[in-house]
């Protein structure tokens, strides 16, 4: 045997469930088709967001949580209807995620020394009902160092442990099959890549110079999801989303395209919820990009005016920050609009500067460094938007500033080929809204929502603007964004149990086998459900390759 267990994948759970085993005595031989400067996988692009429940920043910042509160809300926003099959076990880990997101998860990783932003911010703020979908309270909770802080203590325990002999890397190794002996998984075989020297996140070769088989009595599949195979995506759309568009761009890597899952199900492993998908619909393309198609999505706050590619306004519950899937829908379904792929933030000067965040460990150099004296310098006493932020506005392709209106809705028009919006329609929708600033009591549900986001301490400080009229010169210029549709998440997966082992056709474990992270849908091939409370992703892959890691370690 090469080790007592094989790792595929060395993104975040993949190293989660290493640490989890050597730290037990375990060797264990981590393979991945990408060269050691990958390590951490796509969490380490990341923003690092980190769902918790009634933690100690939340209460510093009078939000008030519980575990029942947390829970009403993951069930009406994972709208488990498959209860009897593919969501059988989804909703065990849902109930078990939320518990450990109220309990074990903040210690485990301030052990690991992962500390958290003071502030919480209040992402998928939800539906507008109080039993569908979305956050009642903030849970976000942003990590010091971004996802390059998450994953860089999971990649230090896995460099020692190979320094103690407990780890093999095998970079640059493909998987393309599972090895089994007598019906349990033994090992896997595949093709060895040839060198490539790409930096993290671009493209490398895939030319093939041998082939390798590894053995071990345990497998554990950690190989992420399928957002940069556009393929893939188009293949498992869900007809509830219409049509997908005929233009995507892509917030990950180009390695996670999702060809392990398939290699899994020709082995026999079930793959449930594959209809299932988080994609994002305030994309805009990098203007320094990384890998193809590079984008970032926009973390906005709630102040943006959001409009259809004819110039209408979203129809609440579809504001900025509120209903990610939910708007993707609208934007899909509603037949006049289906045909364009784009939509439009309108804002202002004074809006970009409060409200805008960008996804990225790349685009929030503050935060990714964990100075916390450049956090303050550049967040909340600089008087201009974010760094990163302002070159977006400078040199982004989809951002138009303007002096005036009609000026504005001109560079707009001048951005597409789509029917060219009236700047007398946008104009009335603009003052419609403004003229609901003129008292506390407004009737325009997004007003309102700023009014309600105020009342969040996190928020106030630093994440929602004072509202203010859009065509108030004193708040200008004007800015539009032109946001496209970013492929993201894999809500679905490989099932399995509690433990994190595989299931096979008929729901039985298959022996030797285990996944984990994105691989698996987070857990159960589905712990999300239908819509995610964002923060998840992140500690979902902790979660899953804590289990499969800590059950492994008491069978082999």
């Amino acid at each position: 045997m090469d080790a007592d267990v094989i790792v595929v994948g060395a993104g975040l759970a993949g190293l989660v469930a290493t640490h989890e085993l050597t730290r037990r005595g375990r060797r264990v031989a981590v393979v991945d088709q990408e060269g050691p400067v990958d390590l951490g996988g796509q969490a380490w692009w990341s923003f690092g967001g980190i769902f918790l429940v009634d933690s100690p920043e939340q209460r510093r910042m009078r939000v008030h949580d519980s575990v029942e509160l947390a829970w009403s809300d993951w069930q009406g926003s994972a709208g488990f209807d498959r209860l009897d099959d593919e969501d059988t076990h989804a909703a065990r880990w849902a109930r078990a995620y939320v518990e450990f997101a109220a309990g074990e998860k903040r210690p485990y990783l301030t052990e690991l020394g992962i500390s958290f932003l003071p502030t919480v911010g209040w992402a998928e703020r939800g539906d507008l009902t109080a039993t569908g979908h979305g956050n009642s309270v903030p849970r976000f909770h942003v990590s010091w160092g971004t996802g390059t802080g998450v994953v860089g203590p999971f990649v230090d325990s896995a460099l020692r442990a190979a320094e103690a002999g407990l780890v093999t890397f095998h970079h640059r190794h493909r998987v393309d099959g599972l090895v089994r002996t007598d019906g349990a998984v033994t090992g896997v075989r595949g093709a060895v890549l040839a060198p490539d020297d790409s930096p993290r996140g671009a493209p490398s070769n895939r030319d093939v110079t041998g082939e390798f088989t590894l053995s071990a009595p345990a497998v554990v599949l950690a190989t992420g999801g399928i957002g940069a195979n556009h393929e893939m995506v188009r293949r498992y759309w869900p007809e509830r989303m219409g049509t997908p568009p005929s233009s995507m761009i892509t917030g990950v890597p180009a390695y996670v395209d999702g060809r392990m899952l398939d290699i899994a199900a020709d082995a026999g492993v079930r793959l449930v919820n594959r209809d299932r998908m988080w994609h994002y619909t305030e994309g805009v393309v990098n203007w320094d990009p990384v890998w193809p198609g590079h984008a970032i999505r926009i973390l906005p706050g709630p102040s943006s005016m959001w409009f259809d590619a004819l110039g209408r306004r979203l129809p609440a519950p579809y504001l900025p920050g509120y209903d990610t899937l939910g708007t993707l829908r609208h934007l899909r379904t509603t037949p006049d609009i289906a045909p364009y792929d784009h939509s439009w933030f309108v804002l202002t000067q004074k809006i970009v500067e409060k409200e805008f965040a960008l996804s990225g460990s790349e685009q929030n150099p503050d935060i990714t460094s964990g100075r916390r004296s450049a956090f303050l310098r550049e967040r909340l006493l600089s008087r201009g938007a974010p760094g990163p932020v302002e070159a977006f506005t400078t040199h982004g392709e989809d951002f138009v500033v303007a002096d005036t209106l009609d000026e504005l809705v001109g560079r707009m028009n001048a951005l597409t080929d789509a029917p060219p919006l009236d700047p007398a329609l946008i104009r009335g929708q603009i003052e419609a809204r403004d003229r609901q600033l003129a008292n506390p009591y407004s009737k325009d549900a997004q007003v309102q929502g700023i009014h309600n986001a105020r009342r969040s301490l996190g928020d106030r400080i630093g994440r929602v603007a004072a509202p203010h009229r859009i065509l108030d010169p004193a708040a200008g210029p004007l800015i539009a964004v032109k946001l496209h549709v970013l492929t993201r998440k894999t809500l679905g997966g490989i099932q399995t149990d509690l433990g994190s082992r595989a299931l096979d056709a008929h729901g039985e474990p298959i022996p030797g086998l285990y996944a984990a992270g994105e691989a698996a849908g987070f857990g159960g091939g589905g712990v999300h459900g239908y819509n995610a409370l964002e923060g998840t992703f992140l500690g979902g892959c902790v979660f899953s390759g804590r289990a499969a890691g800590r059950s492994l370690a008491g069978t082999v």
